[in-house]
């Protein structure tokens, strides 16, 4: 797929192999221009002016919105709340809906797959409500079973939250069968769409979620910027999580009343270059196409993991088929500390993670303290699947083995 390379100016001019796409992807040309355009032609503050730059800033701003909306199969543009990234949404959700409406007794239904950020939030929630955790334990390729879903999401669950995508093991979860249990059974279910966004087509309404939280660094845009869907009702009737400018209506000296959805949950002055970033982004992702993406990471996946599958040395977690990976690839090899196998391979200017991914109940069910990732995307390439694959191959060997 050499023929979006050119689109990357990271890319250009050297043979650094990256595959740590999970963590960040890197910014075609059109989103750090996009960028530009809005820091040179109009940078104000969006919502606040009456002035030709302000009037052009909110048009921007909520153009991204829109975009994102549409993305993700939102029904209006003001269930989509801007945020800095998928940890703050799901602490959004955490603080403003968690703290407001779990009470104790409650259970807060989970994964032994989730990241970090889909475990601490609904921790603190627990603490301070006297609520229960409860977690829905895999098999070993990753899967939940209906039969763990229905067994763990009972009548005491006042939220389900759920990762799309492992960060890990790459396995989707059956996100709508999930949302429909937790609905059975009266609770509210937040999904984490950070692994899935990038990669899978996502429409919230089918897949039935309360909550959707998802990073715009993670599907070809800037830092610093991310978004929150949640059903408008929820939405309304929920206490804002931050509080100050832009996000009130009417203040006095001993209270407030506060703005309508969205504004209510953007307090302060917003990321607008970032929002504009994010759209182009996902105006960018639209035109390569989701079965572009899916088609060539399931080439180069397969790719990489028959290759693997040739180093005796080596164990893949996960599924076995590749199919099943959203070109997320985690290995060991046998002897080698993921951190020494991930700098032993920056000296071949080859990039992956090592370490416990923000995941380390998953590494405990796994019986490992961490691992390696090589995570892929549509830019990357069989030549460089293959020169990483025989990379790998001589780690030990560089190690002294």
């Amino acid at each position: 797929m050499n023929q979006f390379r050119k689109d990357f100016p990271i890319l250009q001019g050297n043979d650094t192999i990256y595959f740590d796409n999970a963590a960040t992807t890197q910014r075609p040309a059109c989103v750090m221009e996009a960028m530009t355009e809005f820091n040179n032609t109009c940078n104000a503050n969006p919502l606040r002016g009456l002035y030709t730059w302000s009037i052009q800033a909110t048009d921007a701003y909520e153009q991204a919105r829109h975009e994102a909306a549409e993305l993700i199969h939102a029904k209006k543009d003001c269930e989509v709340i801007f945020t800095r990234n998928t940890t703050e949404s799901l602490n959004l959700v955490a603080y403003s809906y968690g703290l407001s409406h779990v009470k104790a007794g409650d259970e807060i239904v989970l994964s032994v797959i989730e990241h970090h950020s889909n475990i601490l939030p609904w921790q603190m929630v627990a603490r301070q409500t006297g609520a229960k955790l409860v977690y829905m334990e895999p098999d070993q390729e990753g899967t939940l079973t209906k039969e763990e879903i229905e067994r763990k999401i009972t009548d005491k669950a006042a939220i389900v939250a759920i990762g799309h995508v492992s960060n890990v093991l790459g396995v989707t979860n059956p996100v709508k069968e999930i949302c429909e249990a937790a609905h059975r059974h009266g609770a509210v279910c937040v999904v984490d769409g950070a692994q899935s966004t990038p990669h899978i087509p996502v429409d919230v309404q089918e897949i039935g979620c309360d909550f959707f939280a998802f990073s715009g660094h993670k599907l070809l845009g800037p830092m610093g910027i991310g978004g929150l869907y949640g059903r408008l009702e929820i939405l309304e009737e929920m206490p804002p999580f931050l509080t100050g400018g832009e996000m009130i209506e009417y203040v006095t000296r001993e209270s407030a009343t506060f703005a309508e959805v969205p504004e209510k949950f953007e307090a302060g002055t917003v990321n607008a270059s970032g929002a504009v970033g994010l759209g182009a982004a996902i105006r960018y992702l639209k035109r390569v196409g989701f079965d572009t993406v899916q088609e060539t990471e399931k080439k180069l996946t397969r790719r990489l993991m028959e290759g693997l599958a040739g180093i005796p040395e080596v164990t893949v977690y996960g599924s076995k088929d590749p199919e099943k990976h959203c070109g997320i690839v985690t290995f060991n090899i046998e002897g080698c500390h993921p951190h020494d196998v991930a700098s032993v391979l920056d000296t071949e200017h080859i990039c992956i993670r090592a370490g416990h991914h923000c995941a380390q109940p998953l590494m405990q069910f796994l019986g490992v303290n961490a691992t390696a990732r090589a995570s892929l995307y549509f830019y990357n390439t069989e030549e460089e699947v293959d020169r990483f694959v025989a990379a790998v191959g001589k780690v030990r060997g560089w190690l002294g083995y």
